[in-house]
């Protein structure tokens, strides 16, 4: 493919998952395109150069003339924005861009955008499965699953996607029919230059949406919106009007809409307070997009809940194992410690340690002395998540995650539940979460 410097000339940069997807729909409607990767190696490079060898491909430091050759770059969410090249390029009037922009101008039929620190898989996948049991053609992808390009069809009736603080970064209009932050708190923090910055960027998400879903127990998740932007909201308290919550009657716990009860929480298989709230945030959106109570109640009852995400494993001598893998931040620890902790008769042993992103470990003091026995810690920032506790409870230092379930499986009493919520990235000891995850599950498993 010839580099002709024109208006129609587009560079991918960064060839992962997303990458590989626009380079199917670049090609597929012929757009003149050449990829580059600060890799020298990247994941995709193999199936490029098979597919597509007539697309030029630049590996290694990325050369600002070649990208400014570009009018447009599509910017993989793996990359910084803040890259030295990228923004001498756009200083030159290339435009930044990503792969859900580009969605998002060619999709005919409605969106559901989810993001938020926590729980956006989960509840991505409910309403994905709330819009199939209500007999909708649903496509679900994005951040999660399948890149959001390939989910592109004509034969779609609602898109439903998860969307990550980096893709929506280089999202300008998003429009989606129903948007939502569930919740914010620290991540990314050796990417973001604080809060504010990772907020700012979560909250593109509401840009042209039609409807928007709020967290009531987090005032961070509220958008900016105008006034005729209807408003839904969902929380674990009491709901008032347009909203969905948690009502009690005669010692039976209910998911409210409005003053309405639609079913006990007892009827769900996912445990813990924080997925009685993923339940009345799905339920929230399916409703704002049109989904009849029925179906969605049908998909709730169902619902086992994600891999890796607070699943529960087995239990052994009166002692039930959790995998929270996917928790790979301090706010989605907590979601499990407290969500979890105050589900069960006994007490938690957690395992927690990795990767720490930068983040502040000194909000699981509390929370940790309120609902923990005993907290075995493993990983590079172990140290950091210690002193962050301090001599709230027992703590153990660990080597290996197989060690750590033999002292977490000793350390714990009938009633008790171990937890995996490590509050931290793997990649200091693992490919990935889900590595780990199979990695706890497996020792769960060998428990003599």
């Amino acid at each position: 493919m010839s580099l002709i410097a024109s208006s129609h000339f587009r560079i991918v940069v960064g060839l992962g998952k997303s990458g590989m997807s626009l380079v199917r729909f670049l090609a597929n409607r012929g757009v003149a395109f050449a990829v580059a990767d600060t890799r020298e190696n990247p994941p995709e490079l193999a199936t490029l150069r098979r597919d597509y060898p007539q697309v030029e491909v630049r590996c290694g430091e990325l050369d600002v003339e070649f990208l400014c050759r570009a009018d447009e770059l599509y910017v993989s969410p793996g990359l910084a924005l803040a890259t030295p090249a990228l923004q001498q390029a756009a200083a030159r009037g290339v435009k930044l861009s990503g792969d859900i922009e580009l969605f998002a101008r060619n999709a005919k039929a409605p969106i559901v955008a989810i993001s938020g620190s926590n729980a956006k898989s989960t509840v991505t996948t409910l309403v994905g499965e709330m819009a199939a049991a209500a007999g909708k053609r649903v496509a679900v992808g994005g951040n999660l699953g399948t890149p959001a390009l390939d989910l592109l069809s004509d034969d779609v009736e609602l898109y439903v996607l998860e969307l990550s603080s980096f893709q929506l970064e280089t999202t300008d209009h998003l429009g989606a029919e129903v948007a939502t932050v569930l919740n914010i708190s620290e991540d990314h923090m050796d990417r973001y230059s604080g809060l504010p910055a990772y907020h700012l960027a979560k909250h593109r998400i509401f840009r042209g949406a039609r409807q928007v879903v709020v967290n009531r127990q987090d005032a961070l998740s509220r958008p900016l919106i105008g006034e005729g932007v209807p408003c839904w909201t969902f929380g674990l308290n009491k709901p008032d009007i347009n909203g969905f919550g948690l009502r009690e009657e005669n010692g039976e716990k209910y998911l409210t809409f409005q003053f309405e009860n639609l079913m006990p929480v007892s009827e769900l298989k996912i445990r813990g307070a924080h997925n009685q709230a993923n339940a009345l945030s799905a339920l929230a959106l399916g409703h704002a997009a049109g989904l009849p109570f029925e179906p969605m109640l049908q998909a709730l009852r169902s619902f086992g809940g994600l891999v890796h995400r607070c699943q529960w494993l087995r239990e052994r001598q009166g002692v039930s194992y959790y995998d929270d893998s996917k928790a790979t931040n301090v706010g989605a620890a907590l979601a499990a410690i407290e969500g979890l902790g105050e589900d069960i008769p006994g007490k938690l042993i957690l395992i927690a340690g990795g990767e720490g992103k930068g983040a502040d470990f000194s909000g699981l003091k509390a929370p940790v002395a309120a609902h923990c026995r005993a907290v075995v810690l493993i990983g590079r920032d172990a140290e950091l998540i210690a002193s962050a506790l301090g001599d709230s409870v027992p703590l153990l230092r660990i080597k290996t995650l197989e060690e750590a379930v033999q002292r977490a499986a000793e350390w714990a009493q009938e009633g008790d539940a171990v937890l995996l919520a490590p509050a931290c990235a793997s990649f200091d000891m693992f490919k990935n979460f889900e590595v780990r995850g199979q990695m706890f599950a497996q020792a769960v498993r060998d428990l003599s």
